[in-house]
């Protein structure tokens, strides 16, 4: 199994910058698709940004401008670039990771915008 190790969250002021990272480790995978997912308080979780890895990422309208998915092959590693952020944005913020034997998900990082 597939396992994932997310980091970054925090809290920021409405305006403000965070990077979230996603290492996914184990033996024998190859990864399909990394993506970041996230669910606020009350409601269902949603995709953020998805992005193949051998291939373009998407995202979610509500990020469009001001959220960037990018990652590294060689480290296995999925980062969030989350600009701008509002308090709409606050959520617990989930990886997954789509390889060739299924799919994980990471245990989530808070990310939380206020004043």
């Amino acid at each position: 199994q597939v396992q994932l190790v997310e980091s970054g969250g925090g809290l920021v002021q409405p305006g403000g910058s965070l990077r979230l990272s996603c290492v996914a480790s184990g033996s024998a995978f190859s990864i399909n698709a990394m993506g970041w997912y996230r669910q606020a308080p009350g409601k269902e979780r949603e995709l953020v940004a998805r992005i193949l890895w051998r291939g373009p990422s998407n995202y979610v309208d509500s990020v469009k401008g001001r959220f960037t998915i990018s990652r590294d092959n060689a480290k296995n590693t999925v980062y969030l670039q989350m600009n701008n952020l509002k308090p709409e944005d606050t959520a617990v913020y989930y990886c997954k990771v789509e390889t060739n034997r299924g799919f994980s998900w990471g245990k989530g990082t808070l990310v939380t915008v206020s004043t």
